[in-house]
């Protein structure tokens, strides 16, 4: 037992060192998605075009994923602790670059940057609760920093318009410098280092170039196929011609064989008892194999429901997107109420139960914000459910992490935590990318039909609605009330939105679903040595 000074501080104020990594996924959970309201204000202010302010939340989510494995297992190498504040110090200097950015070529560069401190910092908090805290501790550990990853996805929007509308949307970012400081410091007064005591000389190249490339491409190529085009091309990429073939179909393909070849070349390495990026023979841990495997379809459902109330609340009900984050804001109060009630329900019936209670949870909750959806509603009526829908993410997230990284061996804390993260934000990705597909595609087609059978409505006005709402998926709503635009045509819009976010949030909870079946593959044990300790 190490009985230095420092050890016996960083012992006694464990809880303050969580309390700073804590405040560093806060930071680069609410980066995710704090851009988006401020688009349209970046784009008027920096005189730049659509594509490059699409590609400034995109590039951050698409660099964030694709170094997730990587960086976990530098952690493992080289500190945990370590890793941590680098990632602080990446992060705080890209946020100040982004928030004095001029031009669009700055704001790039610097949500680029803010995707590699995230991708340095998430897998080491991960690491250090899993290293640091153990028995029931650790359950109320991982409850804090699960329900910290639900509630701050929800309240991105929320501080993202209260920004953008009363101070600058470069206060998003200037936010983050104090956010950054505090957990820098009271990582280094409070965290204990950990990492591999063993660990295998030399570097996996080719396992660090093959997975940061194969995520990459496939997580590209999810965020981006309705903007490129999902198999015929919409637009040109970087003055590539492929003729009428999207880029999308190749990024899809040079990704799946990336990382065919990263799995090859780790099974190879791994026999020949080379270093590896990735040890493959976790997925032998049960935990670990269908905990995964449970986060990755988790995620199809729970950021992509969240990618579609807000747009149905704006352009539907007409809200502000400050009035969209306070609605969202109840799921954040059931994230984190959940956080609370975890460690306790967890310390009695087991991780593994609570992921099961809670992925139900969500489910039911998923359920009724889809019934929920109607034109004319008032949004406050939004909340119960998406309070209900935030406790069951609260519930799941936290000790379905926990449960994931239960049995793995501490010095590969780093290699699961960057898996099971990766997974996670995949997931999220496809979801995005199915919901949002599911959205848009219901949303023309129940336009079109309904906007045709209005027979005196003129044709021109009705090729105009139709254009638009395809232009726009829906946002144009707003617009046509303001212009007086057919009461008939606007009701036509409403309806055919509110069935199109509907079939979303059903498909959602189907994903969420399948992932609650997944859960029951768990071993019945999971989690009860943590509780024994």
């Amino acid at each position: 037992m190490d009985s230095s000074p420092a050890s016996v501080r960083h012992q006694r104020g464990r809880w303050l060192g969580l309390v700073a990594i804590t405040l560093g996924v806060a930071m680069i959970i609410v980066d995710a998605s704090i851009v988006n309201v401020a688009i349209p204000t970046i784009i008027r202010q920096l005189g730049i075009g659509i594509t490059q302010a699409e590609w400034a939340n995109s590039i951050y989510s698409l660099v964030f994923a694709s170094l997730l494995i990587t960086f976990g297992r530098f952690g493992d190498l080289f500190g945990r602790r370590l890793i941590f504040l680098i990632g602080l110090t990446v992060f705080l200097a890209a946020s100040v670059l982004t928030a004095e950015a001029q031009s669009g070529t700055v704001l790039l560069t610097g949500r680029l940057l803010q995707g590699v401190g995230g991708a340095f910092i998430l897998p080491a908090t991960l690491s250090i609760v899993n290293a640091n805290f153990r028995g029931r501790e650790r359950a109320i550990a991982f409850g804090i920093w699960g329900s910290t990853i639900g509630g701050m996805a929800a309240l991105g929007p929320l501080a993202g318009g209260w920004f953008t509308t009363h101070l600058s949307w470069r206060w998003a970012f200037y936010v983050n410098v104090p956010v950054a400081v505090l957990a820098f410091v009271g990582a280094l007064l409070f965290v204990a280092e950990s990492r591999d005591d063993h660990p295998s000389r030399g570097v996996d190249l080719s396992g660090i170039v093959l997975s940061t490339f194969g995520f990459a491409a496939i997580v590209f190529g999810l965020i981006e196929g309705q903007t490129y085009g999902w198999w015929h091309a919409q637009r040109a990429f970087l003055g590539l011609d492929l003729g009428s073939v999207s880029v999308i179909p190749a990024a899809f393909v040079l990704g799946v064989l990336a990382l065919v070849a990263f799995v090859v070349i780790e099974q190879a390495r791994g026999r020949a008892r080379k270093p590896v990026i990735l040890d493959l023979t976790l997925f032998r841990i049960p935990s670990f194999r269908y905990g995964t495997a449970a986060v990755l379809i988790v995620g199809l459902g729970e950021l992509g429901l969240v990618f579609v109330i807000p747009l149905f609340l704006q352009s539907v009900l007409g809200l502000t997107a400050f009035r969209t984050g306070i609605i969202l804001a109840s799921l954040a109060g059931g994230a984190f109420v959940a956080g609370g009630l975890a460690a306790q329900i967890t310390n009695t019936i087991g991780a593994r139960r609570v992921v099961q209670i809670g992925l139900g949870t969500e489910v039911i909750g998923i359920t009724a914000v889809g019934l929920t959806f109607a034109a004319g509603r008032p949004a406050w009526e939004f909340c119960p459910q998406l309070f209900v829908y935030g406790l069951g993410v609260g519930l799941a997230t936290a000790q379905l992490t926990s449960v994931i990284l239960a049995d793995i061996p501490r010095a590969q804390s780093g290699q699961g935590s960057g898996m099971q993260s990766t997974s996670r934000q995949v997931g999220s990705a496809v979801g995005i990318a199915v919901l949002g597909t599911a959205l848009t595609l219901g949303l023309n087609s129940g336009t079109r039909s309904r906007i045709a059978a209005l027979p005196d409505l003129p044709a021109a006005t009705r090729a105009q609605i139709v254009s638009g709402v395809e232009q726009s998926g829906g946002a144009i709503l707003p617009q046509l009330r303001a212009e007086h635009a057919p009461t008939a045509a606007i009701t036509a819009v409403e309806e055919a939105f509110v069935g199109s976010a509907r079939r979303a949030a059903f498909i959602a909870a189907g994903f969420v679903l399948l992932g609650f079946l997944a859960s029951l593959k768990l071993p019945p044990n999971t989690g009860e040595r943590e509780r024994s300790e």
